[in-house]
């Protein structure tokens, strides 16, 4: 990826450390100046991908100087967007940054909405979700929205059932009927997809999977409906920077023709528009 510059974990923990020691003195003239490029953290497929082809296929055009910075892990974009070290994200969805902002105290609110990854439970050991044996073990992500989107998932599916009037904060808890006995292991949502030699099955995030080199319209077990799902994928910022004319332009180009059908022609059905 020319010009998409890729961070580690660790360097951006101890970086977003120091620049938040420094927030005070440098956030609101950040903030105020919008002649530089727009640096948006990512993950890095689909969402840096989707930045990427629109930084090489249509921000010059636009009059758009765009940054991409590749983050691995679900937290640093929202921190690193809060104070100021980067201007905006594009890995997150709905339910998850409302759980982020009342957590950790940020102020992050959505842009646009650009597309939905389906979450599906995947095996390297059964080729159909019946098929999972009594005390199968099967992995789901550890952060309390994604956890509970697995346990929806298996509840859509008939594998367990959730207890009546359950959020978006389930945890295995709260199943109230069990009747394969599924053991749960619970790992962080990037480390999913490397545990499915480990378990009998594992429900894995949209972006993990393609990674994983999983076509989640193909080899997903079971697959969550695009049709009212909350969980599409947007870019955000900090409150009060949605009229940053460089976000805004961002947002017209993320929802533009030419994005749909590369998002299309791309990920056949693994990641869905959602505009």
């Amino acid at each position: 990826m020319r010009n998409t510059a890729k961070v580690t974990t660790a360097v951006l923990a101890a970086g977003t450390l120091t620049l938040g020691l420094s927030a005070c003195g440098s956030q609101d003239s950040a903030a105020s100046d919008t002649s530089g490029p727009l640096v948006v953290a990512a993950s890095p497929t689909p969402h840096a991908e989707i930045l990427t082809y629109v930084k090489d296929n249509l921000a010059k055009k636009a009059g758009l100087d765009l940054e991409v910075k590749e983050f691995t892990d679900y937290v640093t974009p929202n921190t690193a967007t809060e104070d100021g070290s980067v201007d905006a994200n594009y890995f997150q969805n709905q339910p998850y940054l409302d759980d982020f902002n009342k957590k950790n105290g940020t102020d992050i609110v959505p842009v646009v909405t650009v597309h939905l990854e389906p979450l599906g439970l995947y095996s390297h050991k059964v080729k159909r979700a019946d098929d999972l044996k009594s005390g199968a073990t099967v992995a789901v992500p550890n952060d309390s929205v994604n956890e509970a989107r697995a346990l929806k998932l298996l509840d859509a599916n008939g594998l367990i059932t959730l207890k009546d009037g359950v959020g978006n904060e389930a945890t295995p808890s709260d199943i109230a009927k069990n009747p394969k006995n599924l053991k749960f292991k619970e790992l962080e949502a990037a480390q999913t997809p490397r545990s499915l030699d480990d378990v009998d099955a594992a429900v894995v995030n949209g972006n993990y999977a393609i990674e994983a080199d999983l076509s989640p319209a193909k080899d997903a077990l079971v697959l969550e409906s695009a049709k009212n799902n909350p969980y599409g994928n947007f870019l955000a910022v900090k409150n009060g920077n949605e009229k940053d004319p460089r976000v805004k332009k961002l947002a017209k180009l993320l929802t533009s023709a030419e994005v749909k059908k590369f998002i299309e022609d791309k990920y056949e059905g693994s990641v869905i528009a959602s505009f």
